[in-house]
Formats: C-alpha cells, sequence, structure tokens
C-alpha cells in the first residue's frame, strides 16, 4: 500500500510555552496532515531529555518527556492557572527552544499542579503505576536520587546507592517518598495526554512512527537498574561503550558513549528486557523506527576511558535471532529498520531476513563519482523515502552546499533545468513522492522551504541541537493544498 506522511518532532510544534506539547497545536497539526492527505506523523524519541538535550539520550527508554505535558490542560483540570503560566520566562524565541529555561521552570509549575492535585487518593493513579510498576519504580526513584545529588549521573553517587544495596534503596525510598511520587505523576499525565492525542490521530487514520534509539544512556535508570544488561564490571562501571569507526567525515570517529549489551545474558533470559522494549513502544506508537540497525548484525566496542572511537573493534550483534524472538512472542510488529551508513553484506542479509523495510535518503544518492543505492531507480517497494531526516541539513540547505558537479546530477536526473534554486524542494518531494518505495515521509521543514536555519540536528556536535521550532500557521492553505495534491497524483 502506498502511503505518505511528514517528519515533525513534537518537540518542534508551535506552542505559547516555549517547546512543543500534546497541546492544542498538536491536534491542529493533526488535522493538517488529514486535510493534506497524509496517512503518518513521524517524531523522534519521546523520552525525557538531559544534557544536550538529545532525544537519543535520554534518561529511561520507557518514560515519557515532561516537557510535553500540556499546561493548558492542567489549567483546564484547575490545578494551575494562566496566571502562574504567564509569570514565568519561557524564551523569547517562537521559532528555537530555549531549554535552560524550560528546565529551570517547567518542573517548577508541574510541581504546582502535583500538590493541589491530591494524586495518591486516584484510583486511576494507583492503577496507573501497579501496571507500568516493572519499569516506573526505578525510573521515579532514579530521578528523585539524581536530584538529591545535584544532577550527577549515578555512577557518581555514593556507593550503597551506586550498587543499588538493599538497606539503601530503603533510605532513598523513604527519604525521597515525595518526590518519587511527582516523577511517577508526570508520567501519569504524560501517559493520559499522549494517549488521547494519539487516539485522536488515529481517528483520523493517521499512524504515528516512534521512533527508538538502539542503546540507552549510560545516564539512565536502565543502566542503573538493570546492571545485568549490560557490560559493566562488578562495581558497575562500565567496560566499554558505543560508537563508530574513523571515516571521511571524522578522523577520530564517534565516542557516543552509551553502555554496550552483554548479549550473552539478554540470550540466556531468551532477550526478555527487548522483548518488553518492544511490546512497551506499540502501545505507544502504531509503526517503531529502530535507530543503528547495524548494530544488531555488528556492534562498534570501545574501551571505556578513550578519549576517541580511533581504538575500537568490531564484535557480533545478536542477528536474527534477536528478530525471531520479537516474531514469535509479538507476531508480525511494523518495524522501520534504520539502515544508513555504511552496510556490509550480513547487514542485508539481516534486514533481508528480518523483512523490515529500509531507509533511502534522497541527499545520499546525488553523487556524481559513484552509483548510489539511494538513487530512486534502485528502489524496491519495501523501503522508505526521506528528502533528508532529522541529522540531515534541509533540502534547499543541503543544495546549497553541494558542489557544481552533484547540482548538475540532480537537475540532470530530474531532467529539470529550469528550476530556481529557492524552488529545488519541490523537485525532491516530487522524487521521492514518485518512486516506488511504499511509504514516503517528507520533513516539515522541506515543504516549508526553509535553509539551513530550519536544520535540527548535527551529528557529532554538541550545542544549538533540537532547537527548532515550527511558527504557528507555516503551513498556509495553498500549501496544504499544493501537498494534497501531490498525494493524490503520486496515488498515496
Amino acid at each position: 500500500m502506498r502511503r505518505s506522511g511528514m517528519l515533525l518532532p513534537i518537540a518542534s510544534l508551535p506552542s505559547k510555552y516555549g517547546i512543543g506539547s500534546f497541546s492544542k497545536e498538536a491536534y491542529e497539526f493533526i488535522d493538517i496532515l488529514e486535510s493534506s492527505g497524509q496517512s503518518i506523523w513521524q517524531i523522534l524519541p519521546l523520552g525525557p531529555t538531559g544534557y544536550g538535550d538529545s532525544p537519543y539520550q535520554s534518561f529511561s527508554t520507557f518514560a515519557g518527556n515532561p516537557y510535553f505535558i500540556d499546561l493548558d490542560e492542567l489549567v483546564r483540570e484547575g490545578l494551575i492557572t494562566e496566571e502562574e503560566c504567564s509569570i514565568y520566562d519561557w524564551g523569547s524565541s517562537d521559532e528555537h527552544i530555549d531549554y535552560e529555561k524550560i528546565y529551570l521552570y517547567r518542573f517548577e509549575i508541574l510541581k504546582k499542579a502535583y500538590k493541589r492535585s491530591k494524586i495518591y487518593n486516584s484510583k486511576r493513579f494507583i492503577a496507573y503505576c501497579n501496571k507500568n510498576k516493572w519499569w516506573l519504580h526505578d525510573y521515579a526513584l532514579y530521578m528523585s536520587i539524581k536530584d538529591f545529588f545535584g544532577g550527577k549521573s549515578w555512577i557518581e553517587w555514593d556507593v550503597d546507592i551506586r550498587l543499588r544495596k538493599e538497606a539503601a534503596l530503603h533510605e532513598y525510598e523513604e527519604k525521597l517518598s515525595d518526590d518519587i511520587i511527582f516523577y511517577k505523576y508526570l508520567q501519569y499525565l504524560f501517559s493520559k495526554q499522549w494517549n488521547k492525542l494519539k487516539s485522536y490521530a488515529n481517528k483520523k487514520n493517521i499512524l504515528i512512527v516512534g521512533d527508538i534509539p538502539i542503546y540507552v544512556a549510560l545516564d539512565s535508570s536502565d543502566t542503573w537498574a538493570n546492571p545485568d544488561l549490560f557490560q559493566l564490571d562488578k562495581e558497575c562501571i562500565p567496560i566499554a561503550v558505543a560508537g563508530c569507526p574513523p571515516d571521511g567525515f571524522s578522523e577520530t570517529g564517534q565516542l557516543w558513549g552509551n553502555p554496550l549489551y552483554y548479549w550473552e545474558y539478554h540470550k540466556n533470559t531468551d532477550y526478555e528486557w527487548w522483548i518488553k522494549r518492544i511490546e512497551y513502544s506499540f502501545k505507544l506508537y502504531d509503526i517503531v523506527r529502530i535507530d543503528h540497525f547495524r548494530g544488531f548484525d555488528e556492534y562498534y566496542s570501545i574501551p571505556y576511558g578513550e578519549l576517541t572511537a580511533i581504538n575500537g573493534s568490531w564484535e557480533r550483534g545478536p542477528g536474527m535471532e534477536l528478530f525471531n524472538s520479537i516474531r514469535e512472542k509479538l507476531g508480525d510488529v511494523d518495524i522501520i529498520a534504520e539502515d544508513l551508513g555504511f552496510l556490509t553484506d550480513s547487514v542485508r542479509k539481516l534486514l533481508n531476513d528480518t523483512g523490515y523495510p529500509g531507509m533511502k535518503v534522497l541527499q545520499f544518492a546525488f553523487d556524481s563519482r559513484e552509483e548510489s543505492d539511494y538513487l530512486p531507480h534502485n528502489y524496491n517497494n519495501n523501503c522508505v523515502v526521506y528528502t533528508g531526516t532529522h541529522d540531515n541539513n534541509t533540502t534547499i540547505g543541503w543544495y546549497k552546499e553541494i558542489n557544481k558537479k552533484d547540482k548538475n546530477m540532480c537537475i540532470n536526473y530530474m531532467n529539470n533545468k529550469y528550476s530556481k534554486e529557492n524552488e529545488i524542494h519541490w523537485d525532491f518531494i516530487c522524487l521521492a513522492m514518485r518512486s516506488v518505495a511504499d511509504t514516503c515521509i517528507i520533513p516539515v521543514q522541506d515543504y516549508l522551504g526553509l535553509g539551513e536555519e530550519g536544520r535540527i540536528n548535527i551529528p557529532s556536535t554538541l550545542g544549538n541541537n533540537w532547537t527548532w521550532r515550527m511558527k504557528k500557521n507555516s503551513l498556509s492553505k495553498k500549501t496544504i493544498k499544493r501537498i494534497k495534491m501531490l498525494t493524490k497524483l503520486y496515488g498515496r
């Protein structure tokens, strides 16, 4: 079935409180998707973010980001007032997120709502906590202890609680009991509001594509609460961490720092944790995109303490055995494999054996020096085509940067020498839309014709990423009408 949609992170939605949320603007965006003939909304990971603001480095793979809780909904429920919300400085720009201000004030206003909620008497809240106890209690305890230690990562905590000694766990649970309930309350609000938004999307025949990173963060409740899952020593210090080797883009490679999985342990438990993770993801989303798919075939292992990724080595991943377990326990789930980058024959075989669609990005197709798998005439149906992703420049920003030979290749391939540079994004959108790929997803910034100012992330850099926001009413009626026409024209 041919279908299409848009890529827009929740954080990038317009809102009056500094960051996109599950507010009326999210519902309005779903209405736009419906009126433009789209059937998919792809978002980025929903987890709570920390230092660096990356949704791919979250404090929990199961928890939701409290920043996305709609404050206006809490106003309607009588838990806070509009006046209380308006006294805070949420940032001066409606095009960029000021994370420092969001961090300083979001929890302050949410704590007021919590104090007035008397939530501990709610049967629904108690039922939610009991149902999600297997991850929720550890997360709430983790965040409460993290606050107690001034935001430090768990590997810097006192040794008794870092190693989860029973007496220490009881001590902190008692000492921080109110904070623990507060963090559980935030997850209850997140879950309630997200489920309402997702239900609205589904009623409009819009499917949500969620995104899960292959790895969890070192600074996370997942790692602290489940040390057996990871390559940690007896003191719970990492033995090796994740990254990418040196290549043409980086002489020293990429040092991500995520703890690596102890795959032998996962195998011995029949991949129980992974099954739970995927199953939980399908309660949040309709389709799941798994980031860094090649890591399941082989993963790059860097000794802990190294300052670069130079001295790493490739190690074998779980391969098809993991995906056979997922299929056996969960059936044929709808997964997209992020298979970008350098692919070996064994990765291609793994992707083929799973049957999952891989990704095709048009910005990777036009290198005049060589033939590319990303050129549309090389596609099969079972793939998802993008003009670009959250890690790419916008199409216009990218086109301005490439050399003359590559530009000529683009123009010749699309047989359109009359294109204006500031309109070239529509040529690439049409190229993606008319390809044989079953699914086509276009970042909203490309529909808006934005340049580099609309870029979300520059990989391997820290600071000034994940801040872009769409201005209110950016998608005009004229643009929506054009999108709908193209969608119908290309049978999506």
